[in-house]
């Protein structure tokens, strides 16, 4: 994916930092920096090739996602949703999509998770404009993930317990054998 040379990649904040595990704040101003922070947002999801990121997951606790992401037929959609609400389909109309999902926040692992193909969010653009993002497919997924974040929720809080601790067993290995190999 490529930068869209705006913004500044920002580090992104792992599993276990406390801002990643606690509901983030609502936004209250849309100026200046916020619109700075969504640009940081994009630079940063880019830069880990990610196609959403929560702003927590570069140390910032606000309500306020970026996505570039495929729907179900492919179709890249991109956008920003400040203090969003998500919205899943009633029991009747729930079809559960099992993906291995990943997290910029849990490099290198990925788990299993069921998860409804279908998501609306309802929120804010930047200006403060009222958006409704409609997904489907990984879309779908992503509106749900990054939503989760906001929630103070990572993906692995929604894996069974034993699951969890093999994902997180694994990032700590990987992440020791790159602390020795760097």
């Amino acid at each position: 994916m490529e930068a869209s040379g705006e913004g500044t990649a920002r580090p992104i904040t792992f599993v276990g930092e406390p801002v990643l595990h606690r509901p983030c704040e609502t936004v209250t101003r849309f100026d200046d920096d916020l619109a700075t922070l969504v640009a940081d947002m994009f630079a940063s999801m880019y830069a880990a090739e990610g196609v959403g990121l929560a702003a927590n997951q570069i140390g910032v606790g606000l309500r306020v996602f970026v996505y570039d992401c495929p729907d179900e037929t492919e179709e890249y959609r991109k956008g920003v949703v400040v203090n969003p609400t998500l919205v899943m389909p009633g029991p009747d109309e729930e079809h559960l999509d099992d993906y291995a999902e990943g997290c910029l926040s849990v490099p290198g692992q990925r788990a299993s998770l069921a998860r409804p193909d279908r998501a609306v969010v309802h929120g804010f653009d930047v200006t403060g404009a009222p958006v409704t993002v409609e997904g489907t497919g990984l879309l779908a997924r992503c509106l749900q993930h990054e939503t989760d974040h906001l929630e103070g929720r990572l993906y692995i809080d929604r894996l069974p317990a034993e699951r969890r601790e093999q994902v997180l067993a694994a990032y700590e290995q990987e992440r020791g054998q790159a602390a020795v190999a760097g």
